[in-house]
C-alpha cells in the first residue's frame, strides 16, 4: 500500500502566520499561484481531503476535478479562542501565556483541542485508511501530516514542526519508508 500526504496550499492565515485550524478559509492567491508548478501526477489512488476549502482547493489546484472521499477525521487541530491570532496579537494575554508554558500537547487552548486530542482523532482515520489495504492520497493539513509521520515513524525521534511538510509537499509512503513529495512526484 502507498500513502501520499499532501499539505493545503498557502492561505492568508499562513502568510500572516495566524493559528488557523477550524476556520475554513480557502487558499489565498499566491497559495493557489505556487500549487500550479508543481507538478504533480496524478496516482492510481483513491483520493480524501479533510473536506476543509483549502484542501478541496488543494486537490483541484493539483490534479483537477476529480472524484473523492472526504473525510473530517484529517482536519487539523481546532486552536479555539486563540484561531486567527497571532503570537504578537496574543503574547500579553495570560490564558495564552498558560498555554505555551505548559506541555501544549496536553493543554487545551480554551474552546479548542489539544495535540494529544487531535493526534488521537487523525490516527482513529489513519487507521481506517490502512485498514482498506488501498494506495490512497489524502490533502490535509501540516499538523495532521506531522502527528501521522510521527505516528508511522517514531524512531526518527521528530517533534511536529520537524515533519510538518511546506504548503503543497507532503509525503509517499511505502513499506516502511518514505520519501519527500514533489521531489518524487505522486
Amino acid at each position: 500500500m502507498r500513502l501520499y500526504l499532501i499539505r493545503h496550499g498557502k492561505t492568508r492565515a499562513n502568510e500572516e502566520h495566524r493559528y488557523c485550524g477550524s476556520t475554513d478559509l480557502p487558499l489565498s492567491q499566491r497559495g493557489m499561484a505556487e500549487l500550479t508548478g508543481l507538478g504533480y501526477e496524478l496516482p492510481r489512488a483513491r483520493l480524501l481531503t479533510s473536506g476543509m476549502a483549502r484542501t478541496e482547493q488543494t486537490l483541484e489546484a493539483l490534479f483537477g476535478p476529480v472524484p473523492h472521499g472526504v473525510d473530517p477525521g484529517f482536519r487539523e487541530m481546532d486552536f479555539g479562542c486563540f484561531e486567527m491570532k497571532t503570537y504578537e496579537e496574543l503574547k500579553e494575554d495570560p490564558v495564552y501565556q498558560t498555554w505555551l508554558a505548559g506541555d501544549n500537547e496536553t493543554n487545551v487552548p480554551p474552546g479548542g483541542e489539544s495535540g494529544v486530542q487531535m493526534r488521537k482523532r487523525v490516527i482513529a482515520a489513519l487507521e481506517a485508511v490502512l485498514d482498506t489495504g488501498e494506495d490512497t492520497l489524502i490533502v490535509t493539513h501540516g499538523g495532521v501530516i506531522a502527528a501521522i509521520m510521527a505516528h508511522l515513524f517514531p524512531g526518527e525521534g521528530k517533534n511536529r514542526y520537524q515533519w510538518q511538510p511546506e504548503n503543497g509537499r507532503g509525503y509517499r509512503i511505502e513499506n516502511g519508508s518514505y520519501a519527500p513529495i514533489p521531489e518524487e512526484n505522486a
